[in-house]
């Protein structure tokens, strides 16, 4: 079944600026879409918005997964309804084991198996990233390196199999075998009930999961999209020739912009 995910004319920030200024976006399952650009221009804020981080505000526009708005749900309500999203920067939870976390994930999205099921799809999952033999009963990121983190992002997007996951610079501190492995782990994934919007800096993470369509996003607004040969002019150039191309400045990064999940984003029960 295909599924299609679309992101209109969306305006959002934080109390007090705008980042994103009009972001438009369709996504359908067994694509693949790159959002490249320059620090601060909005990539990760999109990333947050569509997974529904309450510290980011929507002052307008539209998030529609398979023609039903999502813009009010809350983060767990978008995970149950096809959405995942691997963080730059993984949370920690001391005293839930990989293996617990994964399986009520599992539970919570209707997608529950057997025991037995689910121990041999877990410790497949673990083989294909390289992850080590006894991570099911270690504490979720406890103690992890940051590319043990990363794929283990990925290890649970693969035993949750959602409808659309959003890799947030999924590549940073990834060596490059790990970059491999994670590269060929999600490109593998890839299907008609599987699509992926990847959110890079580095033009290496492209050359494992080839992207069908490349975005460039400055000042909150995608202003440039293209395939493949838009990576290799950025990787050659940068982005200026885009400022040139285009006549446009590109806004100075606002650190204050930057905001974590936190560690509740759950819609309180009534």
């Amino acid at each position: 079944m295909s599924h299609i995910l679309k992101i209109k004319d969306l305006h959002a920030g934080i109390p007090g600026k705008e980042i994103l200024k009009g972001v438009n976006l369709t996504i359908k399952s067994g694509e693949v879409h790159a959002i490249m650009g320059p620090n601060g221009t909005g990539k990760s804020t999109l990333s947050n918005c569509v997974m529904g981080n309450p510290k980011y505000q929507i002052l307008s526009g539209d998030i529609v997964l398979d023609g039903e708005s999502i813009k009010d749900c809350a983060v767990d309500e978008r995970a149950r309804s096809g959405l995942f999203m691997a963080y730059q920067q993984p949370m920690s939870v001391n005293g839930v084991t990989n293996s617990d976390f994964v399986r009520s994930a599992m539970k919570a999205c209707n997608n529950d198996m057997s025991l037995f099921k689910f121990i041999k799809e877990y410790d497949k999952a673990c083989k294909e990233l390289s992850m080590p033999s006894d991570l099911a009963h270690r504490y979720l990121n406890v103690g992890f390196s940051g590319g043990e983190m990363k794929r283990n992002e990925i290890l649970q997007m693969k035993m949750l199999k959602p409808k659309f996951a959003i890799l947030d610079e999924i590549d940073s501190g990834l060596d490059v075998d790990a970059l491999r492995i994670v590269g060929q782990n999600v490109s593998e994934m890839v299907n008609e009930d599987f699509g992926c919007l990847l959110i890079t800096h580095y033009e290496r993470l492209l050359d494992y999961i080839k992207p069908d369509f490349v975005h460039i996003m400055i000042n909150g607004q995608i202003v440039k999209t293209g395939g493949k040969e838009l990576i290799k002019k950025i990787d050659q150039e940068g982005y200026d020739w885009v400022k040139k191309e285009l006549g446009i400045t590109i806004e100075e990064e606002d650190k204050a912009t930057h905001v974590l999940l936190g560690s509740c984003a759950r819609k309180e029960a009534k």
